[in-house]
């Protein structure tokens, strides 16, 4: 058997093969990525489901002159292989290595980086626009999937598209996946056109102008290149419907898609994934909030639970099961997310909208318009904040603190554990106004978590250690580091205060230290640049509190790149050895 991989080192190696080669080139991509995400993590499922259409893309366009963009690009794992990184993608996602998403200053064949989704077509039609306008003539193509399609971007730039004479070409990845099953209406009327009884007259995407090819098998590489060669004659923009299997190649992944979209250490023979041993680990902060919704739903009837698209990786999933009438995955639609959320408050329900920290984002109008500003009692519940590790720049989530803190009517409460989160999402049903609640991705640090609720009072702190030289104000899970720091460290003359509240900050304590300490230090895992250490010195400004020396320790006005967790803490000086460097210096 000829190992054709082997031998493409750059995009001109693969299209030396003939026609007949593409399959066992399919095969050896396939078994690659298997074999490095077994050890080394990342993305499987979507990559897998991509690999003859990658191939076919790059075998008939002339990429990088042709303006090529994968959406989402965690789909993107075959693209980078055979595009000059085959020898690197062993560092896929690690400290140093190569990005687990398409990113610009990576190679120019990552023409535009997308770590979050259904931002391809408004992309490739600017670029299109772009080359009309120079006079250039090449091709862009965007490929869209895992669920993507559903966005309103999405649809936006349909809408947009539909009315130019753009050589776009834009093709759906279908597979019916997201991270979980495709949710909504969409999802159905994708599913009647790939039917045998079809509907009569134009689809969709006919009457948003756009040339409709489709659908055909994704894994028939033969199809799939004619298709795209007849393509490449076709003037203005084009729509190329295909159908996948996320995983395919591996039946583990085949069969359990939701598992298998980022399944951990595995076997690469028999897909089996690394077990935990440990069965005593305390929970993970996604299920806590899952779990404790549940218990706080059946309480109180007014209660709602929201996703876009993450009932499994927030763990919403537990009030799905329970209560399937109350709980709404209304997919890739975070502005959409947040307004329902608004509307349901109208009526008297309490929406938790559960969602990373990152794709909160993409909402930030929907926050300030249709809800601080009316004063809306909806209770964000903000997975995934600070630095998550591996998935690198577009997934960190850093910003929240600084761009809720500027919202009027908005509490922000950062538990430092468990015990702290679950009482938090006990008291936010009792409080009018809206609430986010952002705690990290990872495991808290209490087996026995699920005590009594007690209501917490809102904008309270609360000293833990006492001394007199010092004094640390920290906000959520970086108060346990301080905790350990100072138990290790029994000479440090270091007063800790938990703050838990950013926003209103507890400032008759925050006088009672000021008037004490001439050193303070803040901490959290949010960016410096208008946190929490921000609003500390603010306070201090506003207070004329003089000649007192305020350290702010944070995520640094950078973007952080991909690593674990460790080794980025480690990286801009928030392990636990440089803090303690900080406090010995301060004393």
């Amino acid at each position: 058997m000829n190992h054709f991989l082997s031998n493409i080192n750059k995009v001109t190696d693969l299209r030396k093969l003939t026609l007949k080669n593409l399959p066992q080139l399919a095969q050896e991509l396939r078994a690659y990525i298997i074999d490095i995400v077994a050890t080394k993590k990342g993305h499987l499922g979507a990559g897998l489901g991509v690999i003859e259409l990658t191939i076919a893309l790059h075998y008939i366009y002339n990429t990088p002159e042709d303006l090529l963009i994968w959406d989402v690009g965690h789909q993107a794992y075959a693209h980078k292989i055979l595009t000059g990184r085959r020898k690197d993608f062993i560092t896929n996602r690690q400290l140093g290595g190569i990005s687990g998403f398409p990113k610009r200053s990576e190679s120019k064949f990552d023409v535009f980086g997308t770590g979050h989704s259904s931002t391809s077509i408004s992309a490739v039609l600017g670029m299109a626009i772009a080359s009309q306008i120079k006079g250039e003539k090449r091709k862009h193509i965007a490929v869209i999937g895992d669920a993507s399609i559903a966005s309103g971007m999405a649809f936006e730039a349909l809408n947009h598209a539909g009315v130019t004479d753009a050589d776009i070409l834009i093709i759906l990845n279908d597979n019916q996946m997201g991270i979980d099953p495709h949710v909504g209406a969409l999802k159905e009327y994708l599913t009647s056109i790939k039917s045998d009884d079809k509907p009569v007259g134009n689809n969709i995407f006919q009457d948003l102008n756009l040339q409709y090819f489709g659908p055909i098998d994704g894994h028939d590489i033969e199809k799939l290149t004619q298709t795209l060669t007849h393509l490449k004659t076709v003037k203005g923009p084009k729509f190329l419907h295909i159908i996948t299997t996320k995983g395919k190649g591996l039946p583990q992944a085949e069969k359990d898609q939701v598992t298998y979209h980022a399944p951990g250490i595995f076997d690469k023979k028999t897909g089996i994934i690394q077990a935990e041993f440990n069965t005593n680990k305390p929970p993970k902060y996604q299920d806590v909030f899952g779990l404790t919704l549940v218990e706080l739903a059946q309480k109180n009837k007014h209660i709602v639970g929201i996703t876009a698209a993450m009932p499994t990786g927030t763990s919403l999933k537990y009030m799905l099961e329970a209560f399937p009438t109350r709980t709404f995955d209304v997919g890739i639609a975070e502005q959409h997310a947040v307004t329902f959320a608004g509307g349901l408050a109208t009526q008297g329900f309490v929406p938790y909208f559960a969602v990373y920290s990152t794709f909160l984002q993409r909402a930030y109008d929907q926050v300030i318009h249709d809800i601080a500003l009316q004063n809306l009692p909806v209770v964000f519940c903000i997975d995934r904040a600070g630095i998550v590790g591996n998935d690198g720049a577009t997934h960190h989530g850093i910003f929240d603190i600084a761009f809720l803190r500027a919202i009027p009517n908005m509490i922000i409460a950062v538990p430092k554990d468990e015990i702290q989160l679950r009482n938090l999402l006990y008291t936010a049903q009792f409080t009018k106004q809206p609430f986010a609640i952002r705690y990290p991705r990872g495991r808290g640090i209490h087996q026995n978590w699920q005590k009594s609720f007690k209501r917490i009072e809102i904008g309270k702190g609360k000293r833990l250690s006492k001394g007199n030289k010092l004094a640390i104000l920290s906000i959520g899970h970086f108060g346990n580091t301080i905790q350990n720091i100072l138990s290790q460290n029994q000479n440090l003359d270091v007063s800790h205060y938990d703050m838990l509240f950013v926003k209103p900050l507890d400032e008759a304590l925050l006088h009672q230290i000021f008037k004490k300490f001439d050193n303070i230090i803040t901490l959290e895992d949010g960016t410096i640049k208008g946190g929490f250490g921000s609003a500390v010195l603010e306070f201090a400004q506003t207070n004329q509190y003089r000649n007192i020396q305020i350290k702010v320790l944070g995520i640094p006005d950078q973007f952080i790149e991909h690593g674990s967790t460790e080794e980025l803490f480690s990286q801009i000086g928030l392990d636990e050895k440089s803090i303690l460097k900080v406090i010995q210096d301060l004393l």
